[in-house]
């Protein structure tokens, strides 16, 4: 029986650069703090998705435990489910995997592009459903294909599924198919609202009876002395520039109608460029920075885009431990 879990909707997610043994340690934490959930990257070449949650379960006793996100491209659909199906037997109710398309770049030095992403998500989605439903399945997809594929442990209950997606096909695709969406990190509430909608139409389209639901991921740099709040927005500045840079425009800053700004930066340098250039507003759309009393309106903005549920991801390590007593003085404020 699983015991009752934290009574939050706000959630951690674990950096990449997280040594894996100190995962034990910090989902322990993580779970004593009061947090909600916990979620581990799959970012390639750092943390094994997998393997990490199946530490951070076994450090655990409550707290559910995510994968944000694992590529429908580097596991075959048959291998995701069965180390899914192993999870969620071992720790019934608490698994949450996170299944999306990958960073181009990192699929690509494993050799694994290929010319239809959107059929290898479908593909691993209905597959990894189909079987983790107890189905043998035989099926001759774009990507993936299945000869009589059956589990010999397939989980005792239904495990939800989430999509980790950012353009308007995707979305679609987990408005159809899975149980939830993870918007990725940097990620502003104009952007959050307008995906609920999406989310919501693609779901009632298919025929759906439940609203799937939205995990957002929010970087965070917070301080509980408000004579440091405007340094901790400086503080994240660099980190934010860099994913920008390495991103390029992207569905979260058209949102703001940043993209070809951003675009034109790109054409002068680097991460150094953006950092220097990089207007205060959009520091302020794409992460929580300041006080605790910033930090408390920032996340209401959030939930009140549409979100179900906000993991704050601490992106400047010398402020991570601050930023975290930050928030956990907000956590009742947010009750599930």
């Amino acid at each position: 029986m699983v015991s009752e879990q934290n009574n939050t909707r706000i959630g951690l997610l674990l950096g990449s650069t997280t040594p894996p043994e100190h995962i034990a340690r910090l989902a322990r934490e993580v779970e004593d703090g009061g947090f909600g959930e916990l979620w581990i990257p799959e970012d390639y070449f750092f943390l094994g998705g997998m393997s990490a949650a199946a530490i951070a379960l076994g450090a655990t006793e409550r707290i559910p435990v995510g994968t944000a996100v694992v590529s429908a491209m580097v596991r075959h659909p048959a291998l995701l489910a069965m180390e899914i199906a192993t999870l969620a037997r071992a720790f019934p109710g608490r698994l949450r995997p996170g299944i999306g398309h990958g960073v181009p770049g990192w699929t690509a030095q494993m050799g694994l592009t290929v010319s239809s992403p959107m059929s290898a998500l479908r593909e691993t989605m209905v597959g990894v459903r189909s079987l983790l439903s107890g189905e043998k399945v035989t099926d001759q997809g774009r990507v993936h294909s299945f000869a009589e594929v059956a589990l010999t442990h397939p989980p005792s209950e239904r495990v939800p599924l989430y999509g980790g997606v950012l353009g308007d096909k995707g979305i679609g695709l987990v408005g159809e198919l899975a149980d939830g969406l993870v918007v990725s990190v940097l990620a502003t509430p104009e952007y959050v609202a307008a995906t609920r909608e999406k989310l919501d139409k693609a779901a009632a389209s298919a025929g759906r009876d439940s609203r799937p639901e939205m995990v957002v991921l929010v970087a965070l740099n917070v301080t509980r002395d408000a004579a440091q709040a405007a340094a901790t927005r400086e503080a994240i500045k660099p980190i934010l520039a860099f994913y920008l840079a390495a991103t390029g425009p992207n569905p979260l800053l058209a949102s703001i109608d940043g993209n070809e700004r951003l675009a034109e930066m790109l054409t002068r340098g680097g991460p150094e460029v953006v950092h220097a250039e990089m207007p205060d507003e959009w520091v302020d759309a794409m992460s929580i920075t300041g006080s605790t009393e910033g930090a408390r309106t920032r996340l209401r903005c959030f939930f009140d885009a549409g979100a179900d549920r906000v993991v704050v991801v601490p992106l400047v390590e010398a402020g991570a431990e601050e930023s975290l007593a930050t928030v956990r003085e907000l956590l009742a404020d947010f009750p599930v």
